[in-house]
């Protein structure tokens, strides 16, 4: 809620003479430090909630000595589709000028930009306490899964997925404002799974129309299955490495990052070389580090690891666990 209201701030501030000029001047960089602040701030309370859990449920978390905490700041200053959080958050500029373009008075454009910034913040947000808790999970051993829970306002593709069992290393299925999270599984919460349909039923007609569209909801009252109605589909964005299609991003791969350090550790044990660290190092001859391999996102991870003990180690290597 805080980084929505310093954004809206932020966001009344630009210059309407010109908008592009007066968001990369200024406002657009500041717009960024604070989402990547809240990213940062989410993804702090992803362990706690995770540790709190198991507690609840009369157990101790069980981590492994080398890879007992989160990096909570492997999650911040990125988006969660791997881009540039700078990039991403521009776009309400273009919509806004689009709009005006479209006809809009000014004001109403710049009230449609403002509110998709705020819809980008919110789900960057909350991705990142989401991505960090699922770290946790895979982390903590006495963890056996997630059970998948619905807010309120949940879709009518996350509905029918409510209250289902997911094995800890299983990536978490989310779409663009997505109201699902994550409850950690222990031996002693084995989940159990939500009736789509008595939810379904306890929506009022308008609510029904609206999550289920009016014919697929008329069709479920109707007596059809509803899990054939809802058509569940979600779309990512990939590169091309390691041999194949992956999502994966390149940032957060700076000097200083932890997945730059593990990859150019990895270089010089394979190599038997040391690369400069410093400008010193370079002035006697050590080589400089290069880094072309891409940051692999969480999801992906999941996807490559055949056991836990290796994803464990893939998320080590990749800045998510240390």
């Amino acid at each position: 809620m805080q980084t929505s209201i310093q954004v809206e701030r932020l966001w009344r501030e630009l210059s309407t003479a010109d908008l592009s000029a007066s968001w990369l001047s200024g406002i657009g960089p500041a717009v960024v430090r604070a989402v990547a602040a809240g990213q940062l701030l989410a993804a702090s309370t992803g362990q706690t909630y995770v540790d709190a859990m198991v507690a609840a449920d009369g157990l101790s978390s069980g981590y492994r000595p080398d890879a007992s905490r989160v990096n909570a700041r492997a999650f911040s200053g990125v988006a969660a589709d791997g881009r540039t959080l700078d990039s991403l958050l521009y776009l309400p500029v273009i919509r806004t000028k689009t709009l005006i373009k479209g006809g809009l008075t000014l004001q109403e454009a710049m009230l449609g930009g403002l509110t998709s910034l705020q819809r980008m913040v919110a789900s960057e947000v909350a991705d990142a306490g989401l991505g960090a808790a699922g770290v946790a999970m895979v982390g903590n051993r006495t963890v056996t899964g997630y059970i998948r829970t619905v807010r309120p306002g949940a879709c009518a593709r996350c509905v029918i997925l409510a209250g289902r069992w997911y094995r800890w290393s299983a990536d978490f299925q989310r779409h663009k404002r997505c109201q699902c999270y994550g409850v950690p599984s222990t031996k002693s919460r084995p989940g159990r799974h939500t009736d789509p349909l008595g939810f379904f039923r306890s929506l009022s007609r308008a609510e029904q129309d609206r999550r289920f569209g009016a014919g697929g909801a008329q069709a479920i009252r109707d007596g059809a299955d509803i899990y054939k109605v809802v058509n569940a589909s979600r779309g990512v964005q990939t590169l091309d490495a390691y041999g194949r299609k992956v999502v994966a991003t390149l940032e957060g791969v700076t000097k200083r990052g932890d997945f730059y350090q593990n990859i150019r550790r990895e270089t010089e044990q394979k190599l038997g070389v040391r690369f400069a660290r410093t400008g010193a190092d370079v002035e006697q001859g050590l080589p400089r580090f290069h880094l072309k391999t891409p940051r692999l996102m969480p999801a992906e991870l999941y996807r490559l690891a055949e056991d836990r003990d290796e994803l464990i180690g893939l998320l080590r290597r990749f800045g998510y666990l240390h």
